[in-house]
């Protein structure tokens, strides 16, 4: 018998990728026959601990219709209630990780799953990073707690399952590792640059939240560096702590008619355009876990190029449709970019994009989690 399941995270109105990942998760174990529902904030984080818009208007792909928003990380009553509820319907919980700041929430559920004599209820905490790329000491202690306490662990990396690994410490079940499927907004528009249209654009784009370790500063020295200076770029996202620093950056390279600052999140009926105006997505991360990027560009017809850090480089071919550098270094990122720009390599690269069949991963990935 399929078992019945629970997905607990964001979901519309929350934004981005991470409530599209457990609107398009609970769809496809729908699909798949499995009773499904979502958990999902009417309050996911405190305003002073995301300095951005949570929420949106519009929809950004089918919402779920059994999603539930009576989570508020101001009502504790309410985690312990809803682990109970849980605890007597369920066959399996699934606790999606994004942030410690999620995690005396779910040991709350935790708390209300164990309080129910008999439970069958198993926990699985799906990690999409297992701690912040900029992490301090008590997201050590918290995300440890969490992970000790439930009974499975999936992420989506190798090196995430080590330190998921490490935080477990010995003698316990090892995490699993599945690689995070594709889950896409609904653009609504046509790929960019269909069959490989010939001319360029002499324009590069950065797109996604601004945080240190998604190098935008080092994508910046480069432009200066080593990139031809008739190349543009437009960095779009929200800037997270403000964007005062990378303002000045700017300044100082003396890239102030090379750069555009779109600041804000970019809703995705503006996708289409965005993509539209370059001849390449560039990901200069420091660090990453996985990312949905490379397959958005590749969806709207743009090759990528990208750093090696974490699961960036898995889904660009390189020299088909990008091209690849070492994370957090100006001089190889100014190198990939002057050789993107050589006589007919945009042209090319953009003739071998394809977009992502998601269909695949996501039978393997829920295969994964069910194991898990």
């Amino acid at each position: 018998m399929n078992p019945r399941i629970t997905l607990v995270g964001p979901a519309h109105p929350y934004k981005g990728g991470g409530a599209r990942h457990t609107t398009e998760l609970a769809h496809h174990l729908a699909g798949a026959g499995h009773r499904t529902r979502i958990e999902s904030w009417a309050a996911q984080y405190p305003s002073a601990l995301y300095p951005g818009e949570q929420t949106i208007t519009a929809p950004e792909g089918e919402p779920f219709a059994d999603t539930r928003h009576a989570l508020a990380w101001y009502r504790p009553d309410g985690w312990w209630a809803t682990g109970r509820r849980l605890a007597r319907s369920e066959d399996l919980v699934v606790l999606t990780l994004f942030s410690p700041v999620q995690v005396p929430a779910y040991l709350g559920v935790l708390a209300g799953l164990r309080s129910v004599r008999g439970r069958r209820a198993r926990v699985v905490v799906l990690c999409h990073n297992v701690l912040p790329h900029e992490r301090r000491a008590v997201d050590v202690s918290l995300v440890r707690a969490l992970l000790r306490r439930v009974d499975g662990v999936l992420t989506h990396t190798d090196e995430q399952a080590h330190l998921a690994e490490g935080l477990l410490g010995f003698g316990r079940r090892r995490p699993l590792v599945a690689s995070m499927p594709p889950h896409l907004p609904e653009t609504g528009g046509e790929r960019a640059h269909p069959g490989g249209e010939a001319g360029e654009r002499r324009h590069l784009l950065f797109l996604g939240i601004v945080r240190p370790y998604k190098g935008v500063d080092v994508l910046l020295r480069a432009m200066a560096e080593g990139v031809p200076g008739d190349v543009t770029l437009t960095v779009a996202g929200e800037f997270w702590g403000g964007s005062e620093e990378t303002v000045a950056l700017i300044r100082r390279l003396g890239l102030v008619d090379r750069v555009h600052l779109r600041e804000g999140y970019v809703p995705a009926e503006e996708l289409p355009k965005l993509f539209a105006e370059a001849d390449a997505m560039v990901l200069p991360y420091r660090a990453a876990t996985a990312s949905q990027n490379v397959w958005l560009a590749h969806e709207h017809g743009l090759p990528v190029v990208a750093t090696r850090a974490g699961a960036l480089a898995d889904h660009v071919r390189e020299g088909v449709d990008g091209l690849l550098c070492a994370p957090d270094d100006v001089a190889d990122l100014a190198r990939v970019l002057a050789e993107f720009y050589r006589p007919g390599v945009p042209e090319r690269l953009r003739a071998g994009v394809r977009p992502v069949d998601a269909e695949p991963y996501w039978k393997a990935y829920i295969e994964r989690l069910l194991e898990a």
